[in-house]
């Protein structure tokens, strides 16, 4: 009976805990100014709804590194996304895992510098049709800089960056993606040294006509590793 009881206080004394730290961080991306660093504590850190973050200005937001800082969001119960920024400026994102959206794992919108830099991003139960679209989505956004990340089992791309401009991804790695890298109706944009593998294509650029921006130009790809990307769509369909 008292191993019992104590099972029953451990549960409930995590999700307490669990709840805290969900409102911490959210609470810290509202109460952020010009030139917060939040930092994310290590561990694997269970939240069940979206953070989201609008108006930031000179924020960094910071783990201990990929598979030190874990967000799981397994047990997602209110939105889509993990990690929702907009109308920003200048956010830096930095060594963190985030895992198991039900939508995309970080989305950033409407944003003039944004920095993806050791972060992985990934659905943990392998290519699935039900996993989210993207994994890292910056999207309608301007100096997009990503480097040394890893992309895992997006339902679409897992590195992706859409109708925006100025933007470099380098040193990553994306596999089990429908698209390992996506440049869509963008400008500006340098992608290399990058390592795409086991994705149904590779590195894809192209412009898509019914989308708010148009056309995209100067998009350079060059000293990529692109592997072994033409088996898995059959995997994502069933």
């Amino acid at each position: 009976m008292n191993i019992l009881r104590f099972f029953i206080l451990l549960i409930v004394f995590s999700i307490i805990f669990a709840d805290n730290i969900q409102k911490k961080i959210q609470k810290d991306l509202i109460l952020a100014t010009k030139g917060s660093i939040i930092r994310l504590p290590e561990g694997i850190v269970n939240l069940n709804r979206v953070l989201v973050a609008d108006g930031l200005n000179d924020v960094t937001i910071i783990g201990s590194g990929i598979d030190k800082t874990i967000l799981s969001f397994k047990d997602q119960i209110e939105g889509a996304e993990g990690i929702k920024i907009s109308n920003s400026n200048n956010v830096t994102l930095k060594g963190f895992t985030i895992q198991d959206t039900k939508g995309d794992l970080i989305k950033v919108e409407d944003t003039k510098g944004i920095s993806f830099i050791n972060i992985k991003a990934e659905w943990t139960g392998g290519p699935k049709s039900t996993n989210g679209s993207y994994a890292l989505y910056p999207v309608k956004t301007e100096n997009v800089y990503i480097d040394s990340c890893i992309a895992i089992g997006a339902s679409d791309a897992g590195i992706y960056v859409g109708q925006s401009k100025n933007i470099i991804v380098k040193n990553s790695e994306a596999y089990f993606n429908v698209a390992g890298i996506e440049i869509e109706n963008s400008t500006n944009a340098d992608v290399f040294n990058n390592y795409t593998h086991n994705n149904s294509g590779g590195i894809l650029i192209f412009d898509l006509p019914d989308l708010l921006i148009k056309k995209g130009s100067n998009v350079r790809v060059l000293g990529n590793n692109v592997i072994k990307n033409n088996f898995l769509l059959i995997k994502f369909i069933l």
